[in-house]
C-alpha cells in the first residue's frame, strides 16, 4: 500500500510507493492520479522528463513560480534537496533533504515556488519527474548548489556541475 508522509516543509510530501518483487525483479505503480486526488493532491500533470547521471554530478537548483513537480529515482541513488524559494515566505530558504533510490521506491511531491538540486551517491542515476506545466526556461529560476543564504549542508565539496549550476541566476 502506498503511504505518504508531510514533511518540515509546507506542501512538500513524502510517499512511500508499494513494490512487489520477487525473483524476476521489482514491480511498482509510480502513479496513479485517482490515489493522488483522493489524499489531496489536485495539480494535473502534463510532462515527464528524466535525467542520467554519474557519480557527483549535481544538478540544481532549479523551479518556478508554478509547477508541481513528483521526484522519483528508478535508477541508483540520489541526495534530494528542496529549497523554499518564495522571496515572500517567512520560510523563505527553509530546506529538506531526502535519498532517493531504486532500493527505498521514495516519491517526493514538490510545490510550486520551490528549488529541487539533486546529487548522484551512486556510480550511475536516473532521476525522473513528473511536472504540472510544459517545461519553460524562461519561467524558471535557479541558484547556486551552494548559495550561502540556504547553508545546504551536501555531502560532497567538489562536485560535477554545468556552468548554470555554477553561477546560478534568478528569474
Amino acid at each position: 500500500m502506498i503511504k505518504i508522509f508531510k514533511t518540515k516543509l509546507r506542501g512538500v510530501l513524502k510517499i512511500q510507493l508499494d513494490a512487489f518483487e520477487d525473483r524476476r525483479g521489482v514491480y511498482l505503480e509510480t502513479y496513479n492520479e485517482a490515489f493522488y486526488r483522493k489524499h489531496g493532491v489536485k495539480a494535473k500533470f502534463v510532462q515527464d522528463d528524466y535525467s542520467r547521471s554519474r557519480k557527483h554530478v549535481l544538478r540544481g537548483f532549479h523551479g518556478d513560480k508554478k509547477t508541481w513537480k513528483i521526484i522519483t529515482c528508478p535508477l541508483g541513488r540520489i541526495y534530494l534537496v528542496v529549497v523554499n524559494c518564495d522571496t515572500k515566505s517567512k520560510r523563505f530558504g527553509d530546506w529538506g533533504s531526502f535519498v532517493l533510490s531504486d532500493k527505498n521506491h521514495l516519491q517526493i511531491l514538490v510545490p510550486p515556488k520551490h528549488g529541487l538540486a539533486n546529487l548522484v551517491l551512486s556510480d550511475e542515476a536516473i532521476f525522473q519527474y513528473k511536472q504540472s506545466t510544459y517545461y519553460n526556461p524562461k519561467a524558471q529560476f535557479s541558484y547556486k548548489w551552494n548559495d550561502t543564504k540556504f547553508k545546504v549542508r551536501w555531502p560532497i565539496k567538489n562536485p560535477i556541475l554545468s556552468r548554470r549550476d555554477k553561477i546560478g541566476r534568478r528569474a
